[in-house]
């Protein structure tokens, strides 16, 4: 059944209008009233605001009862709870690949179950973003998360925050506290990621990596001073998206 992200208040038995960018996806794949659609936005139904981080994640049915030129009107239907989030918070924080690499990491990071993408700018970056061109690049990023998580059943578009300097996020990070903080590092002495994670994990990690060519020696210090613990995924020299995803994968799946 096609899923959609509707990111309005759902409730089971109401009557409502899509928003245009799940509209428009109804009327591309053609669907006709009577059809049956899966929406999801997040939340979870006509839970309060208090309550919704303590209950499970879901989605509600609903059939579409009207097709116009430019809307689409529907019934929503039964909510079902749908708990495919991941229990640990894993937030991604990387020096943005060039091209079309960060579209293609923000769509597995998604995918695999990340709750956040930060965006940065660093030294080495070939990427760098400003104004109205970076707002524009969030919105196509966070249009890309949506996607992903309609294809892949998570019920949770993660954040994709603002782009920053490396330099400015790590001014921004609150004192080291329960969370754990790893750098992806290919310097002498890192850790083996692997050795952290048979000794457990807290419930919320940030990973930081690099851009092409990684971090420069500053800004791993700078790192280091802000509570990240660099460490190793293995010999081999990874390429950034590759390294990153292969982090989450380690934590997530």
């Amino acid at each position: 059944m096609p899923r959609f992200y509707c990111p309005i208040p759902l409730a089971s038995d109401r009557v409502l209008e899509l928003p245009a960018g799940p509209a428009r996806h109804v009327q591309v794949l053609r669907l006709q009233p009577g059809d049956c659609i899966t929406l999801f936005n997040g939340g979870h139904g006509n839970l309060p605001e208090a309550e919704m981080e303590t209950q499970p994640n879901g989605e509600f049915d609903a059939t579409i009862t009207h097709m116009g030129r430019s809307d689409v009107q529907v019934r929503v239907g039964a909510y079902h709870v749908a708990e495919r989030e991941a229990a640990l918070g894993v937030h991604l924080a990387l020096g943005m690949p060039a091209n079309d690499r960060m579209d293609w990491l923000v769509e597995k990071a998604t995918e695999l179950g990340v709750a956040s993408i930060q965006p940065l700018m660093t030294e080495r970056s070939v990427l760098r973003l400003s104004g109205e061109r970076a707002d524009k690049k969030i919105s196509h990023w966070h249009s890309v998360a949506i996607a992903a998580c309609e294809q892949c059943g998570g019920n949770r578009v993660p954040q994709i925050l603002p782009v920053k300097t490396l330099q400015a996020w790590l001014h921004s990070q609150p004192p080291k506290a329960a969370d754990a903080r790893w750098l992806l590092s290919l310097c002498e002495g890192s850790s083996p990621l692997t050795r952290h994670l048979a000794h457990g994990t807290a419930a919320s990690t940030t990973f930081l990596s690099g851009p092409e060519g990684g971090l420069s020696a500053a800004e791993e210090t700078a790192a280091a001073l802000s509570g990240f613990t660099p460490v190793t995924l293995g010999p081999r020299v990874l390429r950034a998206e590759t390294a990153a995803l292969a982090a989450l994968v380690r934590l997530l799946v």
